[in-house]
């Protein structure tokens, strides 16, 4: 039996891996889900300090009180950047860490590094929000997800701490170095350059590559794919 973790992204919170939690169940292994500080059901912890350090303690704290070992974290787009600082804080109780379509971090920068425009967006529209630290919903965003899935995840998402895209990573502990390594990369409506991009820089960073048709949230549009994906890795 192996123990998974799963870590939404970006507006999203623990309900967003609802598909895929029984489908894992089922095969036999054990599956929490988390729910960043101030996202999901944790909305109502609305302040300002709340940056990537936050959420990697949310991730921390599960697996320290819940006494988890020999886990494959897994991190959704953002929680993707995410998973290797987990990693970073206790390398004892990680057995491989997993992006779903997120990037790949570099030593010592924040995620908005790797999104420029994305970044400049969010600010854009935090601000007219009236909110310049939170990034609220945006409707365009569908995530490829579509019909009554599209409904219902547009009914449960919540805005995000902006201050998470820019907490600098560092990556210092060799023993989380050695830990596996696998991205899973999303490919619905991606350009085959792109693609080949994205797997060489993969390779080159030492991450295990791996490739499924569907859009970015694949919890939700391609649940048994992204499953038995996942339980490659057991």
């Amino acid at each position: 039996m192996a123990t998974f973790v799963l870590i939404h992204g970006m507006w999203h919170g623990g309900w967003c891996w609802r598909k895929v939690t029984p489908l894992l169940s089922a095969a036999g292994h054990e599956v929490h889900t988390v729910t960043l500080t101030g996202a999901g059901e944790r909305a109502h912890l609305h302040y300002p300090d709340i940056d990537m350090n936050t959420h990697i303690q949310d991730v921390v704290g599960v697996l320290e009180y819940e006494d988890l070992n020999n886990v494959i974290l897994v991190g959704h787009s953002l929680s993707g950047f995410m998973t290797r600082a987990v990693a970073e804080r206790v390398p004892e109780r990680v057995a491989h860490i997993i992006s779903l379509d997120g990037r790949i971090p570099d030593n010592g920068h924040p995620f908005k590094t790797m999104w420029p425009d994305i970044w400049a967006d969010l600010c854009q529209r935090a601000q007219a929000n009236g909110d310049e630290v939170w990034s609220f919903p945006d409707s365009e965003r569908t995530f490829g997800v579509t019909g009554a899935d599209l409904e219902w995840m547009m009914s449960k998402l919540t805005p995000h701490p902006l201050k998470t895209w820019d907490t600098p990573l560092s990556f210092i502990n060799p023993a989380a170095h050695s830990i596996p390594r696998a991205f899973i990369h999303c490919t619905e409506g991606v350009s085959p350059e792109n693609l080949a991009n994205e797997e060489q820089d993969c390779v080159q960073k030492g991450w295990q590559y791996r490739q499924l048709l569907t859009g970015h949230d694949a919890m939700i549009t391609a649940p048994k794919e992204l499953t038995d994906l996942l339980l490659e890795f057991v």
